[in-house]
């Protein structure tokens, strides 16, 4: 009798071991695997082009706007193609992650881009996923596409940048969602106006001082001469 309790005893013993071990074995693996990604090759270079992407979108009054377009056209395929390659991960932490750029900090840096546009802001959406099926023509703006792209990347970078893994690792995981469902198809779309901008030999200089410039509002008329579908009014 005493054999068997003592069997009993320690292997209850045992199971309460291993149910302890396995736990905080679970969690130090979790979080092993976390380290794992947040360092991995494609994660570090995803953070360098878009740590890159957002300087370039901070900096934008050092120069020009021709010069601010060929580093845009360079970097938005790039971003997108490092996006792409991000490993997959699950969340760790229950709560949400710290959102750091403000509405302010947003409306600065957009009205910097929308003035250095001007008129070339507006161009025409191709693809919108609400009206993909209809004859509706949408009108939408670089600077717009280009500052909703970069708070949600600079909310990452700051996140990474804390140097707390768990963070970082929640970090991507938001980042690689709103890419799927959100920003990955501004890229795309941005980028077309972009290339047709670069190689349109605009000339930035002269710009329309009569009219308030709006974020994709009114007709992008830079698109419909380059397309030849300007029509002549004064033979109207």
């Amino acid at each position: 009798m005493l054999c068997n309790f003592c069997i009993r005893a320690s292997n209850g013993i045992l199971s309460a071991f291993f149910k302890i071990f396995f736990t905080f074995a679970s969690v130090y693996f979790e979080k092993m695997d976390a380290h794992q990604i947040v360092y991995s090759k494609n994660v570090v270079e995803f953070v360098t082009v878009a740590s890159e992407y957002c300087s370039s979108i901070e900096n934008v009054t050092k120069i020009s706007a021709e010069a601010n377009l060929q580093k845009m056209q360079k970097l938005v395929p790039l971003l997108y193609l490092k996006a792409a390659m991000l490993p997959k991960t699950e969340r760790l932490l229950d709560e949400e992650l710290e959102k750091y750029i403000s509405e302010l900090d947003y409306n600065v840096l957009h009205q910097k881009w929308l003035q250095l546009l001007n008129e070339y802001d507006s161009f025409y959406e191709v693809f919108d996923p609400s009206i993909q099926f209809g004859q509706e023509t949408v009108t939408a703006s670089i600077s717009e596409n280009l500052l909703d792209i970069y708070q949600d990347l600079k909310n990452f970078l700051i996140s990474y940048s804390i140097g707390n893994e768990e963070v970082m690792n929640d970090a991507l995981v938001e980042s690689i969602e709103h890419f799927k469902d959100f920003w990955g198809q501004q890229l795309v779309n941005v980028f077309r106006a972009i290339h047709m901008l670069v190689y349109s030999n605009v000339d930035f200089s002269k710009k329309n001082i009569n009219e308030e410039v709006q974020p994709g509002k009114g007709n992008p008329k830079w698109l419909d001469s380059f397309w030849g579908a300007d029509e002549d009014t004064d033979n109207v």
